[in-house]
């Protein structure tokens, strides 16, 4: 980690320091006013919850912190890449999307911006690398791609897009601005659902989007406005708290997850391992350069379905869930969400469980 990283890290913990008076407290107010004292129209902070308030605030200061960059906050992290999309495309516009990507993204494009005219082009994150870009609006990447963990050179395709006369949408849900930052290697926008390493405990839906171009970013902030797409207060709260320990949690999710890699690849059960940090790995010359490290994503192979699905309902350390980035570690069998993955393609997401008690629980369930 550089020293900017570092301070960067130090500034979120002490980012209300500066304009505490004597006796407030330290750890932001939840505010859930959605009115407040108006006796002129102009000049006021805040003067409707659908607005702004402020703890959407405190949170976004944060993350713009992370991001060095302006932060619109959302409820979800499809809230923010539907925000993304709407604010850069109408109809008649072209984006490109990844197919092997998070998939209600495809579904978005499919059963919204293709109905109102926009033309959604889907192509394999890999291909990317070698995609002609010519007359596309907007090009969005989600690298690592989720679930598969394949790795594209961001900035090669944000110099690409830009000679094409493309914005670049990155999605960094994966890594989070820790671990890698595709506002500094070109991207437009940066989109995340906050919902999972940045909150970190499995309790808050959150997104945000991130951008250096004040009339693009007013364009998000004003959409969000108009649309009614607005965090809660308390969810908000939540992520404040969460950020606060992203990097401690982040350091021990990814130096387990680095040393599970390494077990499951010299498993007899694992038929195909994908971990972007690991020597060997397709993605590990490009990940390597443009990554802190590896992350805490692992996707693997077992021999079918009913294996994978015996393997997580025997470890007893794993929890059967959805989602990923949180403190508990998760897994599921991707294939049952539609993904195009082997049957017995298992995502797990590594958390911050003992990583020799973690290892021995897995390497109990798969040896049974």
């Amino acid at each position: 980690m550089d020293e900017l990283a570092k301070t960067r890290i130090a500034q979120v913990l002490h980012h209300r320091k500066a304009g505490l008076s004597l006796g407030e407290p330290v750890v932001p107010p939840i505010s859930v006013a959605t009115t407040f004292h108006l006796p002129e129209a102009e000049g006021a902070a805040y003067y409707y919850g659908r607005s702004g308030q402020p703890t959407w605030d405190a949170v976004e200061t944060q993350l713009g912190i992370l991001e060095a960059a302006e932060v619109v906050a959302f409820p979800s992290g499809m809230a923010a890449i539907s925000a993304a999309l709407i604010a850069t495309l109408r109809a008649g516009a072209k984006v490109m999307i990844p197919s092997d990507g998070y998939y209600v993204t495809r579904l978005l494009g499919r059963d919204l911006l293709a109905v109102y005219g926009v033309v959604v082009v889907e192509v394999p994150t890999l291909e990317m690398a070698t995609a002609d870009f010519a007359g596309f609006d907007v090009v969005y990447v989600e690298t690592p791609s989720n679930p598969a963990l394949d790795v594209i050179d961001i900035a090669e395709v944000c110099t690409r897009a830009r000679a094409a006369g493309a914005l670049v949408i990155a999605d960094n849900t994966t890594m989070t601005p820790l671990l890698q930052r595709p506002l500094d290697l070109g991207a437009d926008l940066v989109v995340a659902a906050d919902t999972k390493a940045p909150a970190g405990h499995s309790d808050a839906l959150f997104g945000h989007v991130a951008g250096r171009d004040a009339k693009l970013m007013a364009r998000i902030r004003e959409g969000r406005r108009q649309s009614g797409s607005v965090p809660g207060p308390f969810e908000a709260f939540l992520v404040h708290r969460g950020i606060e320990t992203l990097e401690l949690r982040l350091a021990r999710m990814c130096s387990s997850a680095a040393v599970i890699a390494d077990r499951l690849a010299a498993h007899p059960r694992v038929k195909a391992l994908r971990y972007p940090g690991r020597q060997g790995d397709p993605s590990y010359a490009i990940s390597s350069r443009q990554m802190q490290n590896g992350g805490f994503l692992i996707g693997f192979e077992l021999a079918d379905a009913h294996e994978a699905e015996a393997f997580l309902a025997r470890c007893p350390l794993i929890e059967q869930a959805t989602s990923f980035g949180g403190v508990h570690t998760a897994a599921e069998r991707r294939s049952r969400w539609g993904d195009a993955v082997a049957p017995g393609f298992i995502r797990l997401s590594v958390g911050i469980e003992p990583v020799e008690t973690l290892w021995s629980a897995m390497a109990e369930a798969l040896d049974r």
